[in-house]
């Protein structure tokens, strides 16, 4: 699990804590606390991970787990433990939130959420619309207006007066709140002794922070009982999903200028020229990067590594490739098939293309059945055509963890 003190692309990315301490005895103890159970395949957390890690506002995600829980945690998020930072719960909800909010300090995020791991159904809308709420000294808080009538109960279980639910709702999660302000709040909270609030727009209203409510969703239930637990099961399982499998694409050209060897895929075939470029300008390696970088929206090849840098010149691309797999990986991909095309009317590729495989075997940490390298002449048309430089073409397929809904 990551430090949470690691630097972000954006420094207004929105920090999140996940509260999932409880022991959810209400919902049955005999498959584990709740948000380990199973719902359509995987555990209520791990969807409820997916719908954070995939939203491209948010940034460092702190999950307060039980003391006796770190093994049923990493077996539970599988890949995304690894992007998370797990820490300590407390003995009640409050105090795992305080915990959690401790282990952002370092990172010091203008905006956090705050969401229950039991909440599995939170979708990007609603984290959005909450996000937009937060304001330097505003919270937000979805919510549902009460449908239904409410009566008060005697002592003696008798309905004592119906209460009237004009401007009633139900509070969901997740709840956000500009950082500081909410933090100084629970801090405030806990030296005074006060552990009674039921949810963080509580302890905001405690501290004056106004909170401003947004709609919430009605399929954003929280998991307590054991038949909402299964449930959410039925629910998953009937319905039509899509494996998670992103295809990105990557195109590099690059002149021919005076030497003696072309370094292609990673291979270094002797020629009578070389290709011109700030590192060791191989195109096949620098279109891959480019197609690796796409299956997970992070940028392309000049965001990661600026022509302009003095400290790549004459880098080897391989850098770039394992750069480009390492972000997949720590995003839950796993790289399916990588397929180059290499356009160039010489030096001939055959010769070197089981060598070519070997080196992007090992670059991608994947079979080499699963790597395809091609070459093609340009029928002596164009730039390649003229042999004033070589082209590339690359796509890869990257599966990523949770289905896509129909």
């Amino acid at each position: 699990m990551r430090d949470v003190s690691e630097k972000h692309a954006a420094d207004d990315k929105v920090a999140v804590v996940i509260v999932a301490a409880g022991r959810g005895a209400r919902a049955g103890q005999a498959n584990g606390p709740k948000q380990y159970q199973q719902i359509g395949g995987g555990a209520v957390i791990a969807r409820t991970l997916d719908a954070f890690l995939t939203h491209p506002k948010i940034g460092p995600v702190v999950v307060a787990i039980h003391a006796d829980d770190g093994a049923l945690f990493r077996r539970a998020a599988g890949a995304n433990a690894d992007r998370v930072v797990a820490v300590t719960g407390g003995t009640s909800r409050q105090e795992s939130v305080r915990l959690g909010l401790l282990a952002l300090r370092s990172h010091a995020p203008g905006r956090v959420l705050i969401h229950d791991a039991a909440r599995p159904f939170v979708d990007a809308e609603l984290i959005e619309r909450t996000i937009a709420a937060i304001g330097e000294r505003q919270g937000a808080l979805p919510a549902l207006p009460v449908a239904d009538t409410l009566k008060r109960e005697t002592a003696e279980g008798m309905i004592g007066e119906t209460v009237s639910r004009a401007g009633l709702h139900a509070a969901q999660t997740p709840q956000g709140f500009p950082f500081w302000p909410i933090l100084a709040a629970h801090e405030k909270a806990h030296h005074l002794g006060k552990a009674d609030f039921t949810d963080d727009a509580a302890i905001a209203e405690w501290a004056h922070i106004p909170v401003k409510i947004v709609p919430g969703s009605p399929d954003n239930v929280k998991l307590t009982w054991a038949r909402d637990i299964a449930m959410a099961d039925q629910r998953l399982s009937s319905a039509p999903r899509f494996p998670d499998i992103r295809t990105g694409n990557g195109y590099d050209v690059h002149a021919f200028e005076p030497g003696d060897h072309v370094t292609l895929c990673g291979v270094a075939i002797p020629h009578d020229k070389k290709l011109s470029g700030h590192s060791d300008a191989d195109v096949g390696l620098h279109a891959l990067t480019d197609a690796l970088l796409a299956t997970c929206g992070a940028g392309d090849i000049g965001t990661h590594f600026p022509p302009a840098d003095p400290q790549w010149k004459g880098a080897a691309s391989r850098i770039f490739v394992e750069h480009a797999a390492k972000l997949v990986r720590e995003r839950g991909g796993r790289i399916a098939n990588a397929d180059i095309t290499l356009i160039c009317e010489a030096p001939r590729v055959g010769p070197h293309r089981e060598a070519m495989t070997e080196a992007l075997s090992a670059m991608l940490r994947i079979s080499r059945d699963r790597i395809s390298i091609k070459a093609t002449t340009n029928e002596k048309l164009g730039f390649v055509g003229r042999e004033e430089g070589i082209a590339a073409i690359a796509t890869a397929s990257v599966v990523f963890p949770g289905d896509v809904p129909e």
